[in-house]
């Protein structure tokens, strides 16, 4: 009985052979690009056709650093890769990893080879790589005189800072002597002086872009002593240029605005550094003033003058509590006078005789208050209300008290 295989053994056997056989694991397919779709999750399937027929293609997300521009419908490329198998559907396609343009394979070939000797040599290192200097005042371009890279160039330039100077060094960057053209230019702006050099040119086909994947520009780039920054096509265009030059930007616009530093922010930034100087300054003044004042205080209250004018502000004070304390004693005092002389009142004599008595004295002042104090023939004087009259004793008569 003949055998029975399943639809998975049969497609597992066949990509089995595929995966065999040698030629191939490593292919190379032209054709005419179509049914071209970019996948969300980064794949891309497409066909390739020509007038005999089409194979099925896929270039997985990460195999797309192998397509260095925006592949399309109606592009001839040239697919390198590997043929296999896709077991649950039983059709065979190509595994792509690098596509370019047809026309541009053996210059890619080159191009790989030539980056990984260079690489290998340590060209791309990292540690070789200078800083671009942040105020650059002298910057040299090595492109062609006439062209978009040129003009965008000066715009941005002039658009940062008007006071930078540029100097062109009007290159070939295509074609024949291109290469040479351009390590001259290189060399030149290096021996000149300037802060800083932008190689670059315009975008275009791996063709047009060829001169900046030389050895020989490459060197020049890495034995410059000058910061170089590489601004060759658009952003998705690479060269051997990129990977020597100490930056690179994606555009010669983006290579001028890397190079030269926008003046209103330093301007802007000057006036920020102003201000916060004259904050600072008026804080330290206002400290030293407050400081000068209270020392202007301290050595006002330590001087003589002052302290002659605290001791008679003192004596003042002293003279007025003196007074005032001078005048409640005499008030004080006053107030018992009036009271002594009230009680005196009651027992003066004078009083007395206002009162209807008289007073008797006799010849030598005193008081006669009884009759064992005169005599018989005695003078005494006798004191009235308006007057004194004089009388002479002449009898005594004693007077009976009933006790």
């Amino acid at each position: 009985m003949n055998s029975i295989y399943s639809v998975g053994q049969v497609n597992t056997y066949i990509k089995n052979m595929f995966d065999q056989d040698f030629m191939l694991k490593r292919i190379y397919i032209k054709g005419e690009v179509s049914n071209c779709k970019y996948h969300t999750s980064g794949h891309i399937y497409f066909s390739l056709k020509d007038e005999t027929g089409s194979i099925s293609c896929v270039m997985f997300a990460g195999q797309r650093k192998g397509l260095a521009f925006p592949m399309k419908n109606g592009d001839r490329v040239v697919a390198g890769g590997s043929v296999s198998v896709y077991e649950r559907d039983g059709k065979y396609q190509l595994y792509a990893r690098e596509i370019t343009l047809e026309g541009a394979g053996l210059l890619y070939e080159r191009f790989l080879a030539l980056k990984k000797e260079l690489e290998e040599m340590g060209m791309f290192a990292q540690e070789y790589k200078r800083p671009i200097p942040s105020y650059a005042r002298k910057i040299g371009i090595v492109t062609a005189p006439t062209g978009a890279a040129i003009q965008d160039i000066r715009n941005i330039a002039g658009r940062r800072n008007p006071y930078v100077q540029l100097i062109l060094y009007p290159a070939l960057v295509q074609g024949e002597g291109a290469a040479e053209s351009i390590v001259k230019g290189i060399q030149t702006l290096d021996r000149l002086g300037v802060d800083v050099i932008i190689v670059g040119r315009g975008g275009g086909s791996i063709e047009d872009l060829w001169a900046f994947n030389e050895e020989k520009v490459a060197r020049a780039i890495f034995e410059c002593r000058t910061p170089v920054i590489s601004a060759v096509g658009h952003e998705t265009d690479t060269t051997i240029a990129d990977y020597v030059a100490d930056l690179r930007a994606p555009t010669p616009s983006g290579a001028a605005e890397l190079a030269v530093a926008d003046v209103r922010i330093f301007f802007n930034t000057l006036d920020n550094y102003q201000q916060k100087m004259n904050r600072a300054m008026e804080n330290h003044l206002l400290f030293f003033r407050q400081n000068l004042k209270y020392y202007q205080t301290r050595l006002e209250h330590g001087s003589p003058g002052y302290r002659i004018r605290e001791m008679r502000m003192r004596l003042i004070e002293w003279e007025e509590k003196i007074e005032n304390a001078m005048e409640n004693q005499i008030y004080l005092a006053r107030q018992k006078l009036n009271i002594y002389i009230e009680r005196m009142k009651g027992l003066s004599p004078l009083d007395k005789l206002n009162q209807g008595f008289s007073y008797v004295e006799d010849s030598r002042g005193h008081a006669v208050t009884e009759i064992s104090q005169a005599e018989i023939g005695d003078l005494v004087t006798i004191r009235v209300t308006d007057g004194a009259l004089k009388a002479q004793i002449k009898e005594k008569e004693p007077e009976e008290r009933n006790i």
